[in-house]
């Protein structure tokens, strides 16, 4: 199979981590957690291949290789182990943030609805000893009003005659990766600087919610559930920790996959609980989701928001019109036969590297691109949704995206709770530590140790 990553006919993706196939996590039955007095440790190694990201040799050094290997269930129950030991000073904090890209496929698999699957899920990750469950939502509504008021910025920059069009977007790790480490300048000054949902999600529990429990961040294991194996290449971004918290944002990464493979082979009962609030709070939120299709929506909003800010026009139904194929689209608001705003959707590196080739020749038509690796969007993440033979389960992604849609949709600009947090915890919507809290910066060209060069 050839890496995506590449366009010549070598491929230089990983092989496995090592020598073996994927082992199954073995995880304990309830009667064997009576027997070994409760502690997880039969837990088989759970390996991946770097080959189920997105992410090639030149993406990848062999010691971030090894990195993302340890990112599995058997770090997460190593935890569990320690918080039942006698020794209390080695306890952590268990905490799990689960994107809401993956709740469709919990809904899909257990024949649930996405409140109930949430239930479900949250009630078994508490009846193995996690203290908190949480979605990243909250994250995403950060991100999204953060791209909103860097594009608009952009947009006057480049108003003035200082290139900053167009804006492409930065959520998306095996993306932001490949630019970084493959691609370079003049690719990399266009990512957006907002921080990603599950960046901003580490900072929030390592340092907001830390602060309201009364607790060093170092005191929190906290734990991302995503549908792509690249979110485990993000946990190891070098800007973490940040002044802002002084332990990485994610402990480990777990895929949506990984987390139905516990569930299934566990004899545990579960007793559903509703998922927790950063706020302490006992109420349970209605579960809601951003406008996008099959992802966290940025186009959509920064579009409506662009519209309003720079136009005055009010935009309801956003219209997207297929180019090449239905995971390459474009967005226009026109006005008296006038262009006034053009946005893409590209999705997936063959669609990617028609926008980065007309970028690199100055001749992009863009304001705004929409960047997501995975062909499909974010439901198509590689850590679910998979047959056997690891192709798309197609039968089931059609069940998710209408599980996906039937989630009321809330836009970013309507949270009061997000609005609370700016002030509460950031000081404001316009003070310096939005800035670190929010906001990253992105590598230089160059490429990693012992990478093989590659072009488009």
């Amino acid at each position: 199979m050839k890496c995506e990553h590449c366009t010549r006919k070598e491929c230089s993706k990983k092989t496995k981590t090592d020598g073996q196939e994927n082992a199954s996590v073995d995880v304990p039955r309830l009667a064997q957690e009576k027997r070994e007095k409760g502690e997880f440790h039969k837990l088989a190694d759970a390996r991946i291949f770097l080959s189920d990201c997105l992410a090639c040799d030149s993406c990848v050094t062999a010691e971030e290789g090894v990195q993302v290997s340890q990112q599995n269930a058997k770090d997460f129950f190593r935890v569990l182990n320690l918080n039942k030991k006698c020794d209390t000073s080695e306890h952590k904090v268990l905490a799990v943030s689960v994107c809401p890209q993956s709740l469709p496929y919990f809904a899909a698999k257990f024949s649930l609805s996405v409140t109930d699957a949430s239930r479900r899920l949250c009630g078994f990750l508490k009846s193995l000893g996690v203290h908190y469950v949480f979605v990243t939502t909250i994250a995403a509504d950060f991100s999204i009003l953060e791209s909103q008021k860097e594009f608009v910025r952009r947009y006057h920059q480049h108003s003035k005659g200082e290139p900053a069009l167009p804006m492409l977007t930065s959520a998306c790790p095996g993306w932001v990766r490949y630019a970084e480490r493959v691609l370079g300048h003049p690719v990399t000054p266009h990512l957006c600087t907002a921080k990603s949902p599950q960046q901003i999600m580490g900072s929030l529990v390592k340092d907001y919610f830390a602060r309201r429990q009364n607790l060093s961040p170092d005191k929190i294991f906290h734990v991302i559930v995503a549908p792509c194996y690249d979110k485990k290449l993000e946990a190891l971004r070098e800007d973490f920790p940040s002044a802002l918290q002084s332990s990485r944002g994610a402990d480990c990464v777990l895929t949506s996959g990984e987390i139905v493979q516990i569930m299934e082979q566990s004899d545990i009962s579960v007793k559903e609980a509703a998922v927790d609030t950063l706020f302490g709070d006992w109420k349970e939120e209605e579960m809601r989701r951003h406008d996008g299709a099959s992802s966290d929506g940025y186009l959509v909003h920064i579009f409506r928001h662009a519209a309003k800010e720079l136009f005055n026009e009010d935009v309801g139904e956003v219209t997207y019109r297929t180019l090449r194929n239905k995971d390459f689209q474009e967005v226009t608001l026109e006005k008296n036969g006038e262009v006034l705003l053009r946005f893409a959707a590209a999705y997936g590196f063959r669609n990617i590297q028609n926008v980065i080739l007309k970028l690199k020749k100055g001749k992009s038509p863009y304001h705004f691109v929409e960047v997501l690796a995975c062909a499909g969007g974010c439901l198509n993440g590689r850590g679910q949704a998979q047959t056997e033979d690891g192709h798309a389960n197609k039968a089931l992604l059609r069940q998710m995206e209408g599980i996906y849609a039937d989630i009321p949709v809330q836009p970013p600009e309507t949270s009061t709770r997000v609005q609370e947090l700016y002030q509460e915890w950031l000081d404001g919507a316009d003070s310096p530590r939005v800035q670190e809290a929010l906001h990253t910066a992105y590598q230089g060209p160059g490429h990693p140790p012992n990478s093989q060069d590659i072009k488009w």
